[in-house]
């Protein structure tokens, strides 16, 4: 069975009730989705709504916009691109949304089929791209990029220490050719000396090559400065983050926009962050989650 051919596993989206309390969608407003995936959020928001014309939803992947089909036939605008492309598109042309959601995760779909190398949980070709159309796989850069670049990619994106990034990309080097998710995983679980921890020691090179493959916190950091364009007055904006280099962006912005006095664009709906391990305790996948919301002025 190919990729195309794969039906969506089941994905349970991550912090819906709180994304939904918070964002209190109402009959006729409009939705933007920058993150569609499967469209867990969207139904629940288009339930509330009923406005699928006035709609947009987004994603890099193909696969999961393919199962978006039935509410394209209900007038839903679906765009194949990265939600920085769009974005920049949606605001030269003037639309604005009333409600806007970006779920930053990577979907299970996603990380369940072997195919796609996001996991090394499912033995798979080093990929880990969100569009397939791009060139750039993880395959490259573990087989190409040089010892010094992965150790600063493991460090930067996977939060490793220095010491442990060197040794993970010293290995890395050493081991080359290196094809699947599998054979990675198990030569860095060879590498990172010391007691099993929590996670597996592949995680965070994971995390790092993935976000470096898909230019992840770029994207982010980007878009985010132009959401307030693309509020409509009294618009809200939920924003769910997973690891800490993403929230840390989240936060920065959010923080930079409230504390601009009147020149502020954005007011919070929420002080804190909501944790996704305290208001989503039975979805395993939220528990690294944190929405935080905004109401444009």
């Amino acid at each position: 069975m190919s990729i195309k051919e794969h039906p969506p596993q089941q994905h349970v989206p991550v912090l819906l009730e709180a994304s939904l309390r918070l964002l209190a969608p109402k009959t006729g407003e409009s939705y933007l989705d920058m993150t569609a995936g499967y469209g867990g959020h969207a139904r629940a928001f288009f339930a509330h709504t009923g406005n699928y014309s006035g709609s947009v939803l987004i994603d890099r992947d193909e696969n999961a916009l393919r199962h978006l089909s039935d509410l394209e036939e209900k007038g839903v605008r679906l765009l194949h691109t990265d939600f920085l492309s769009a974005a920049r598109q949606l605001a030269e042309a003037g639309n604005r949304f009333d409600l806007i959601m970006l779920d930053l995760g990577v979907s299970s779909p996603q990380l369940d089929q072997s195919e796609r190398g996001f996991s090394f949980s499912h033995n798979g070709p080093l990929d880990m791209r969100m569009d397939q159309r791009q060139s750039l796989t993880a395959h490259t850069l573990v087989n190409k990029a040089s010892e010094k670049e992965l150790a600063d990619i493991i460090a930067r994106y996977g939060e490793e220490p220095v010491k442990l990034s060197q040794a993970i990309a010293r290995a890395i080097v050493r081991g080359r050719p290196l094809n699947t998710t599998g054979e990675l995983a198990e030569l860095i679980k060879h590498t990172v000396r010391g007691p099993m921890k929590r996670i597996h020691p592949a995680t965070r090179t994971f995390q790092a090559l993935r976000i470096a493959v898909n230019d992840e916190l770029r994207l982010i950091e980007e878009t985010l400065t132009i959401i307030p364009k693309l509020l409509s007055s009294g618009g809200r904006v939920g924003v769910i983050s997973f690891h800490s280099l993403e929230d840390r962006l989240v936060k920065h912005f959010f923080k930079e926009q409230f504390d601009n006095g009147l020149e502020a664009e954005l007011s919070p709906l929420t002080k804190r962050p909501i944790h996704g391990d305290i208001e989503d305790v039975h979805n395993p996948r939220a528990r690294s989650s944190k929405l935080r919301v905004a109401v444009k002025k």
